[in-house]
């Protein structure tokens, strides 16, 4: 008795239940009201966020008095570059300390193309005509200067080098032959004041100037691939939806039979990718650096240059040995009762095949999936723009006034310039003091918190309406005369109007438990310079206790709105029922359900190998028929990543279903159990041939429970 107190008390026979009441209440009404109020500030600080934010400042660069080159509307919409008068002062340490290259930069037409010196240009009007356009804005128009008069108050830079535009900034135009670096054909230039000096200099304040723009550079390379590949890429996830749309329907006819094929089709194609990796290693032996490892390579944006290593191959075919190996070792030890869910599968099947719509609602909860991200995207990019600029003094020379804030308005008028003659008020980075700008981390924090929340509830809406359409299918007594005339709508309409506040409650846990992650996330890349050994134990322990307690609260959050479908329980009732009811058929929790879900994992491996080795071999050129077809890429990975991710994700909206359908029908039969006795009084709800199979299953089950007591 005190074992069966401990896993709950079995449900009692019950003539009058037929499946999910229809005479249900509202559950957790305080939960809904919160959500309510949540959504609201959430539309409030988006409103805020859009009034206050400029994206304009993440898509354009900002010359020293805080305008945008290139915006159209503006005096500088013909002049999309920015320029930096002294390029080897973004060598400093200023640039990592205030994100901004301690010199002026101004927004120009087109980038220099040769060495001048302004002294040199001086003395020629063609080529001081040249050089003004890349002088302070208005330079020429007042009293005249001599040169020394110029570049002393910074009206123009001293030397002007050969440069090219990168993510839409004026760098050097830095070329390597034969080991020597070159800008301009030249190894030395004159710095406008009389010396020379190496290349080299120029090299490394481009490198500092270029902290953030290797990754823009990359981004518009994978912008571009993806400007001439999309419509592949779209063929190939079509590709991959017929796919997988057409397994679900043979395994509505034809379950048992699929089931083995997809278990020999993802061995033979695990096989295959051992076998293509193996050819590859022995192609590549004796090559001229192909011997090289991947560590003494480094990171390379460009990723083609790894499959020219042996070392590449042999990992890939190490992992495809391991891969194959576990699941052949799997499919031994689960002979048995693989026969079991291949059963429960067909079930399943059936129950699809009367619920056809529930194919189609995972289009409902990716639509759903898509507005959460798109708002939380558009304002998480609004907020981090709706910062004001911030203006600093810089100096040539030690300044009491250097580095605290001015206004340029008033700084040739204000103690400053008397403190500091040669000083400039020159624009930073986006910024402020203002109540509103110090909020702008918590308002952060609380977009990213409701952005997990409202993903979690349209989640839980999708699995509370499959869960109740399921489940008027397991318990109609005469299948499929019983079942209501929209079972999909009808528990779609239930799960809103009476359970709003328990989806809420649930993805609200969970969504706390997300952030607390994303947190601690933070914390640890924070914590990586550091060398307090201690922390960094502490910091992995927590990751990993929050990792797990996420996954326990998503398996029972699942098994909970199950209940709630079926029985119209508040969510912590129903997840007290669910937990039990699994804990006390737990043997076959681990024997059918989790077999289940290997089965289903396959099937997604199936559809996105299938689907990916044929990307590949049409990106990288290697099918004769369409070789002239493919388009030319710079990373031919970025549009084969694409179609694998999203052939995955298309294959687990269709597998989702069968997934929710498998779970709902397991917990129906659990009940079912509990309930009946297959009598004529009590009979099983579940069919003749579900009833054959598992009950011989559940008496397995009973003996080893019967071993563990």
């Amino acid at each position: 008795m005190r074992r069966l107190r401990r896993k709950g008390t079995p449900q009692k026979y019950d003539p009058t239940f037929k499946g999910p009441i229809y005479n249900r209440g509202c559950t957790d009404v305080i939960c809904c009201v919160a959500l309510f109020i949540a959504i609201v500030g959430y539309v409030a600080v988006g409103i805020i966020a859009w009034t206050h934010g400029d994206p304009r400042k993440v898509i354009y660069p900002t010359d020293s008095r805080g305008q945008f080159c290139g915006q159209k509307g503006t005096p500088n919409e013909n002049k999309p570059f920015l320029f930096y008068f002294n390029i080897l002062k973004c060598a400093s340490p200023l640039v990592l300390l205030e994100f901004q290259c301690p010199t002026m930069q101004i927004c120009v037409k087109n980038c220099p193309s040769r060495y001048l010196t302004y002294l040199q240009a001086s003395g020629q009007a063609q080529d001081l005509d040249y050089y003004k356009q890349f002088c302070v804005p208005g330079f020429g128009q007042g009293k005249k200067k001599s040169p020394i008069e110029v570049l002393r108050d910074g009206d123009c830079p001293a030397v002007l080098t050969p440069s090219k535009p990168l993510a839409r900034r004026c760098l050097p135009a830095i070329e390597t032959r034969k080991g020597v670096i070159t800008v301009g054909n030249e190894t030395t230039f004159d710095d406008g004041h009389g010396q020379k000096r190496n290349v080299s200099e120029l090299v490394e304040g481009a490198k500092k100037a270029n902290v953030v723009l290797e990754a823009r550079q990359l981004a518009m390379r994978v912008f571009e691939d993806y400007t001439v590949s999309w419509y592949w890429i779209l063929i190939g996830l079509v590709i991959a939806m017929a796919l997988s749309l057409i397994f679900i329907v043979l395994l509505r006819f034809l379950a048992g039979i699929m089931i083995w094929i997809m278990i020999v089709m993802v061995i033979l194609v695990l096989g295959y990718g051992i076998f293509h990796c193996y050819m590859e290693y022995s192609r590549l032996r004796g090559e001229a650096g192909s011997d090289v490892s991947i560590g003494d390579l480094g990171f390379q944006t460009d990723f083609r240059v790894y499959l020219h290593l042996r070392q590449t191959w042999l990992a890939f075919m190490i992992i495809l040995c391991v891969l194959e190996l576990i699941i052949i070792l799997l499919l031994i030890f689960l002979r048995k009762r693989i026969l079991i869910a291949i059963a429960l599968i067909k079930e399943a099947s059936r129950a699809v095949g009367y619920v056809m719509t529930s194919l189609l609602y995972p289009l409902f909860t990716f639509f759903l999936l898509c507005l959460c991200i798109a708002y939380w995207a558009s304002t998480a990019v609004f907020l981090s723009t709706s910062n004001e600029a911030i203006y600093k003094v810089f100096n040539d020379t030690a300044c009491a006034a250097a580095g605290q804030r001015c206004n340029p308005e008033t700084f040739h008028n204000s103690n400053m310039t008397r403190l500091c003659p040669d000083a400039r008020c020159q624009f930073t980075f986006y910024g402020g003091e203002t109540g509103y700008h110090r909020a702008l981390l918590g308002l952060q924090i609380y977009n990213v918190f409701m952005f997990f929340w409202l993903a979690n509830f349209a989640l839980a809406l999708g699995q509370v309406t499959l869960a109740g359409a399921f489940a008027s299918y397991y318990w109609a007594i005469n299948k499929p005369d019983d079942l209501p005339a929209f079972p999909l709508f009808s528990s779609f309409g239930r799960a809103l109007r009476y359970h709003t506040g328990s989806l809420a409650f649930g993805s609200l846990i969970l969504a706390i438990v997300q952030v607390i992650r994303v947190i601690l996330e933070y914390l640890d890349q924070r914590l990586k310079a550091a060398e307090n050994r201690f922390a960094k134990f502490l910091m992995t322990c927590l990751k990993c206790c929050f990792w797990c307690l996420e996954k326990f609260l998503k398996f029972l959050n699942r098994n909970a709105y199950i209940m709630i479908a079926i029985y119209g329980t508040n969510f912590c009732t129903s997840a007290k029922n669910a937990f039990f009811l699994l804990m006390r058929n737990i043997i076959r929790v681990a024997v059918l359900d989790k077999v289940t879900d290997f089965l289903f994992l396959l099937g997604k491996l199936l559809v996105v190998g299938s689907v990916g080795i044929l990307a590949f071999f049409f990106f990288t050129h290697r099918i004769k028929i369409v070789e002239d077809t493919a388009p030319s890429l710079n990373y031919y990975w970025v549009p084969i990543l694409t179609v694998i991710i999203g052939s995955y994700l298309i294959a687990h909206g269709f597998f989702s279903v069968y997934g929710m359908c498998v779970d709902t029908l397991f917990l129906c039969f659990c009940e079912d159990l509990e309930r009946n006795d297959g009598s004529p009084e009590r009979p099983y709800f579940m069919s003749p041939e579900l009833r054959d199979i598992l009950l011989k299953g559940n008496a397995e089950a009973g003996k080893s429970e019967a071993q563990e007591e």
